[in-house]
């Protein structure tokens, strides 16, 4: 599994698409840092106060994350579709599995291997653009590491799922499903937030359970919410905690996921795990 793991980082480090995506996410962080910074000078020299200032940071960057999870979103698809269903097209899985190579140890070192790659990228791009704009405006979010390891465990929700359709699909139909699941999890938050809203005028209206269904299906929603409330500010989500309109709006979380739900994401990822394991042993090479 190791060995596996090993080869796998060494073809991912080895595209060039991915060295593209870790340049344009540099770039992309420059750029933040340079608007940050204009902004930040601007508001500073018309005497906004600090804490309007550092308000509207956060909500900078909790954009930028909102934004970035869908790039996340397509590399995890981009490097989990084709790292079973090519093997198995271009009959290298035959020649490898041929040997005393058991098909889960198989199955785990791919995943391993993408894991450490799309952490790597995730967390070191969100790290970055954190740390460059905390440098020209001076605002860090209350924790850096709880927004960057919620992150990172949406891209390996939607990794694990990517392998899973790889070990029957080809690679641009695994992918394109694993995006689009990950699309409609959000949008069902969205719906749910929205309901919420609803809800405190007519308590007759109940979209609550159309969040719940998604995230059962796919816990990515769940995982963006973390990532929110680690970049706001603290006196923020004091003041708008139990508003109807703060509580509708995607881009708000009044706490962190709960421990239960962190349980069924873990217990997630296990079960499709096994279930992409079962699978490519059931299946023909």
């Amino acid at each position: 599994m190791i060995t596996i793991a090993r080869l796998t980082i060494g073809e991912a480090a080895r595209r060039r698409i991915l060295w593209v995506l870790v340049i344009l996410a540099a770039i992309a962080v420059g750029i933040t840092g340079w608007g940050v910074d204009r902004l930040v000078t601007l508001a500073r020299e018309n005497g906004t106060a600090e804490f309007q200032i550092q308000f509207g940071v956060s909500q900078i960057l909790i954009f930028i994350a909102f934004q970035f999870t869908f790039v996340l979103a397509m590399t995890a698809a981009f490097l989990g579709s084709p790292a079973i269903a090519s093997d198995l097209e271009s009959g290298i899985a035959l020649a490898l599995l041929a040997r005393p190579l058991r098909r889960t140890s198989y199955l785990l070192g791919r995943w391993l291997g993408l894991a450490v790659v799309l952490v790597a990228y995730g967390g070191g791009s969100a790290l970055l653009a954190i740390l460059v704009v905390g440098r020209v405006s001076g605002y860090t979010p209350p924790s850096v590491l709880m927004p960057i390891v919620y992150l990172s465990a949406e891209g390996l929700v939607v990794l694990t799922l990517s392998l899973l359709l790889s070990t029957r699909l080809p690679p641009i139909g695994a992918g394109a499903i694993a995006v689009v699941a990950f699309g409609l999890s959000w949008m069902a938050g969205a719906i749910e937030r929205v309901g919420l809203a609803i809800t405190a005028s007519n308590p007759g209206v109940n979209l609550e359970i159309v969040g719940q269904v998604g995230r059962a299906l796919l816990p990515t929603d769940g995982l963006w919410r973390g990532v929110v409330y680690g970049l706001e500010p603290g006196i923020v989500i004091a003041a708008a905690s139990g508003q109807p309109l703060a509580e509708a709006n995607p881009f708000f979380a009044a706490s962190p996921p709960t421990v239960g739900f962190l349980a069924w994401a873990v217990t997630w990822v296990l079960l499709v795990t096994l279930l992409a394991a079962f699978s490519l042993r059931r299946r023909e090479l």
